[in-house]
């Protein structure tokens, strides 16, 4: 018996979806359940299990976009599994996009234009200062066109000997969707970006003192910068509320509840699962909801329920080195908080000049919804909450809080 594998619907408004790699190869026996492919679509890369148990036939290719309901491969049910074989092994998985090696094209022997190039070719070379002398024309008779011209690139000098080698990368579709959703947000929201600085020196006293007891209370969790920070942007929602809500058409829609996009970066690109109902978690909830997620995220298991919704977005990009950026809010949200790097600097403290461990905060927000106002009072409290944690955000009592 023939079995037709067709590719199920990954989430509600998705209709199509790439294949990214097959992890068998064709005529292979493959068990029942067994992933056989990863597939992206544009919001998560997402594996394949097999229906069924029998030898497969591979119906579609990798980087072929495929219908959501489309027959990406057979299962011959009915084919005995050969003797001593065990299912068939995930090959080596090629490349996450192909590459395809663009090499210089051998040198034509130049034909010189019988006249000079046309008067709107000689225009665009004198605009780029080529020389005619270098250009091989494709018109009559050598001829220089209008469109050699328009193609002709100036001579970059002579090769050292160093690799030259070219490559044509073909985006995955999730990478395809951010940058269409980047692109929309920059066009279509009035993106504005305002800056403040935290002292971090209180929230290192707290960590320093019960991170170890924290870890062995919980099972191994971290106490991280994340928990504060999340806690401290869920404080700053309910003051400032607008910056909790998004544009519908001419209505704004306010939400009394804060699920909170994390924008991790995956073996896929960047993906932003979000923290449900992150206003109730308590430091313990926080940590462990972004350690699964994290996990999940990297291990390729992220699913499209995952990263659903989301009101308000924090981007960590001092995990890179990150100084200080004008992060890109993620539509169809208002607000996204950008962290930095920790820098020790000088600044002043009760008229003496200290040094502290210091780090940039950027809020970029939609001024269309959001004002001066309530985006540089959110980051204002968001910067309190930070340097005073013990009274904002744990009632004076650490211990508590942390669930110690």
């Amino acid at each position: 018996m023939i079995l037709e594998m067709k590719v199920p619907s990954p989430g509600e408004s998705i209709t199509e979806v790439e294949i990214a790699t097959w992890l068998v190869k064709d005529g292979d026996y493959v068990e029942k359940d067994q992933a056989i492919a990863e597939v992206d679509s544009d919001k998560a890369t997402l594996e394949l299990p097999a229906e069924a148990s029998g030898i497969i036939t591979l119906k579609a290719e990798e980087g072929d976009a495929v219908a959501v309901g489309q027959v990406v491969c057979h299962i011959d049910t009915a084919a005995a599994k050969p003797d001593g074989a065990t299912p068939a092994p995930a090959v080596e998985k090629a490349p996450e996009v192909k590459k395809e090696e663009v090499k210089a094209a051998p040198v034509a022997e130049k034909t010189y234009a019988t006249g000079a190039p046309s008067p709107a070719a000689k225009k665009i070379l004198d605009e780029k200062n080529i020389s005619p002398s270098d250009i091989v024309g494709t018109g009559k008779g050598g001829r220089i066109t209008t469109e050699d011209a328009a193609n002709a690139i100036p001579a970059m000098g002579t090769p050292t000997g160093g690799s030259r080698g070219t490559e044509r990368v073909k985006l995955s579709m999730l990478r395809r969707k951010v940058a269409e959703r980047l692109v929309a947000a920059k066009n279509e929201t009035a993106m504005l970006t305002t800056f403040n600085e935290v002292n971090m020196t209180p929230i290192n006293t707290i960590r320093n003192q019960y991170k170890d007891e924290f870890k062995a209370k919980h099972n191994g969790l971290g106490l991280g910068y994340m928990s504060f920070f999340t806690k401290a942007v869920t404080r700053a929602l309910q003051l400032y509320p607008d910056v909790n809500s998004m544009m519908d058409g001419d209505h704004k829609v306010a939400f009394d509840f804060a699920d909170i996009s994390i924008a991790v970066s995956g073996p896929k690109g960047l993906m932003v699962p979000v923290v449900r109902n992150a206003e109730l978690l308590t430091f313990r909830g926080v940590e462990a909801e972004i350690k699964r997620l994290a996990l999940r995220a990297r291990d390729g298991q992220i699913t499209v329920d995952d990263m659903t919704g989301g009101t308000f977005t924090i981007t960590n990009g001092g995990v890179f080195g990150s100084m200080l950026s004008t992060p890109i809010i993620n539509p169809p949200q208002s607000g996204i908080l950008g962290m930095h790097n920790i820098i020790e600097r000088p600044i002043a403290v009760n008229g003496k000049v200290e040094i502290h461990p210091m780090m940039f905060l950027a809020l970029s927000y939609d001024h269309r919804i959001i004002d001066g106002r309530e985006s540089v009072g959110f980051l204002v409290a968001v910067k309190e909450a930070l340097e005073n944690p013990m009274e904002l955000l744990m009632d004076n009592n650490p211990k508590k809080a942390l669930e110690l």
